[in-house]
């Protein structure tokens, strides 16, 4: 039996030391680091071998998190994640507070606020958002459980959470921007 306390402990530490964590999300298995330390978005984009021009995404624990990291959160926001039937990602524009090595060259971020009860508790203790993105090299297809993250890949983070390595999980999110005059519009359903 996992001690959940524990492992969440341990998560935070190496969080806290720029570490690179291989967790279960809410939607597939990714790999995370902290949102504010351009460090360590570097490290998780060298061991993904991506460019630092590509996207990546935060995860937050809830609206008042969400509203920390986003200068306006549009009111239509609120209305899609309300009903969204499955976790969805907004991309919204002026991000605040996270590492500039995140941010998109247009000034824009996608951030989903989670919906995992595991999850949503590491991000509340850490008090700060996570990167994510999911557990593969770029260019491979992402991971439908733990068993298809390749071997290679987990020996390069520095931590593997100790949650049910066999669970599966589901797709990516869906994925929406919201322009500044709260225009909608559908990137991945």
């Amino acid at each position: 039996m996992i001690d959940l306390k524990l492992e969440t402990e341990t998560i935070i530490t190496h969080l806290k030391r720029g570490g690179i964590i291989l967790y279960p999300t809410d939607t597939v298995w990714g790999l995370g680091c902290d949102a504010v330390n351009s460090e360590a978005i570097d490290k998780l984009n060298k061991i993904k071998r991506r460019g630092a021009d590509k996207s990546l995404l935060c995860l937050v624990s809830d609206f008042k998190m969400l509203q920390q990291y986003v200068e306006d959160v549009p009111e239509v926001a609120y209305d899609i994640l309300k009903y969204a039937k499955k976790p969805t990602t907004i991309i919204y524009d002026n991000p605040i507070r996270v590492a500039e090595n995140i941010i998109s060259s247009d000034n824009s971020l996608g951030i989903r606020v989670v919906r995992d009860p595991f999850v949503g508790k590491l991000i509340r203790k850490f008090k700060k958002p996570l990167v994510s993105t999911s557990a593969n090299f770029s260019g491979q297809p992402a991971p439908k459980s733990f068993e298809d993250i390749d071997p290679e890949l987990i020996k390069l983070v520095d931590y593997v959470c100790k949650l049910p390595l066999n669970s599966k999980h589901k797709k990516p999110s869906a994925i929406i921007k919201i322009g500044s005059n709260a225009t909608v519009k559908v990137i991945r359903q």
